[in-house]
Order: structure tokens, then sequence, then C-alpha cells
């Protein structure tokens, strides 16, 4: 089984097409969806409903609380708040039902999935240290927990040895441990690396790789000028940062 595993696309139209491209030419059995599709970009709609064509298995971010009212626009900065707020007033009654019932943690098919941590994942904590990682891991039922919301790729193992941290790239899932991916962003990359990030797992081979693809940055730029959101989040793309 192949599993193709995204996340933060935040409404980057030009970065879901281009992943989705990628992921055309890998063998994908099935598509997982780590939170944040909405947020901060100018196509809300659109990528929802590119998410939702193929089929994803998909929890909840805190951008699309936000969205939907789920969560307070308090939470966020000001850039945040406005993207969040203008967010809201795009989206059609049928985008805004389908974002208001996508559940917060999945686990299923060996794996589990959420956009922050297990541990309180309504609270949409950041995972960046392994102490952070310890509360996931001790709520973790299955080898393998899939994870966003940082924008980071990157790995943590739990062995007997204690709890290892290590940048994204391949990981080979051996017995006895178990792993939080981290894949990234598709849509709002903020490891300087500004193409847009995603991840394959191989069931059969035992693997994890998260992959790059370059897309149109500065449509997407433009496109996010163009709507009226703060151009700062159309700059930021630029960098990947």
């Amino acid at each position: 089984m192949r599993y193709g595993i995204f996340s933060d696309i935040h409404s980057n139209l030009e970065a879901l097409d281009a992943v989705t491209r990628a992921y055309q030419g890998e063998g994908i059995d099935k598509y997982l969806c780590v939170g944040d599709i909405v947020g901060y970009a100018a196509n809300p709609v659109e990528c929802i409903r590119r998410v939702r064509e193929l089929g994803a298995v998909i929890v909840a971010g805190n951008h699309d609380w936000a969205s939907v009212g789920l969560l307070s626009v308090d939470y966020f900065n000001q850039f945040s708040r406005e993207a969040a707020v203008w967010t809201g007033n795009m989206l059609d009654e049928d985008s805004r039902n389908f974002l208001k019932e996508i559940p917060l943690v999945y686990k299923g098919d060996g794996l589990t999935l959420a956009h922050g941590t297990l541990d309180d994942p309504g609270d949409f904590n950041y995972m960046l240290d392994p102490y952070a990682a310890s509360l996931t891991f001790a709520l973790l039922e299955t080898v393998i927990c899939f994870v966003g919301h940082t924008h980071v790729p990157g790995v943590f193992i739990e062995s007997k040895e204690g709890i290892l941290c290590k940048e994204g790239g391949n990981t080979v899932i051996e017995k006895g441990n178990k792993y939080i991916i981290n894949t990234g962003s598709v849509g709002q990359p903020r490891d300087e690396d500004p193409r847009a990030a995603y991840c394959i797992y191989d069931t059969d081979k035992k693997s994890v790789e998260i992959k790059r693809t370059s897309y149109d940055i500065q449509g997407a730029r433009e496109s996010i000028i163009s709507a009226g959101l703060p151009g700062f989040l159309g700059e930021r793309l630029l960098k990947g940062r």
C-alpha cells in the first residue's frame, strides 16, 4: 500500500496542483490530508474541492476550524487573523459544512493522523522538541503518526534508547520503534525551501519519504495580493519561511 500524505495547503492552489501532479507518477493507493486545507492564500474553496476529489482521509487544522468559527481568531497573529476572516467570508455553504465535520484525529489502516499533537488536539499545540513528541508517543496506539502544523518536515523516533529527532527525508520503519512524521507544508513551507512538500508512505517497503516539488510561486503570490490579503503572506512564499 502506498499512501500520499500532505498537510498545510493553506488555500495555495498553485502548490496543491503541483503536488497532485507529482503524486500521479507515484502509484498512490490512498491519500491522507493532515489539516489546514485553508488559510493564508487566495483559493480556499478550490483547494477544498481538489482534496475532496482525491477522496482523501482528512483531519482538521487550526485554520480549518478558525475559518468556520470553531476556533477563535484571537489565537492568531495579525496576518493570520486577517486571512482567517477573509477565508471565512469566501467559503460557500457546502465548503463551510464540510470543514465543520472534519475530525481532529484519525486512527485506521495501522496509522494515526493529527494536525498538531495527540494530547489536546483541539488546542493545536506545536510539536517542536522531544518532550512535546513524548506526550503524543504516550497516547499513540499505532506504529506511525503523521502530523503537520509547524510547516517544517521532520521525524521523531521513539526507541529503547529514547526519542530521536531528525530532519525530514527518507525514513525506514524498524520493528520495535514508533514514529511521528511531520510532512511539512504544501502551501507555505517554513524551512527555507520554498518548494511544496509532500510525503509518501510505502507499507510494503516500510519506508517514508518526504519529497519536494517546484510550483508557480509568483502566481500564488500575485493571487494573494490581488485578493486583498496581506502582502506579507505572498512575500514569505518566495523564501520558504
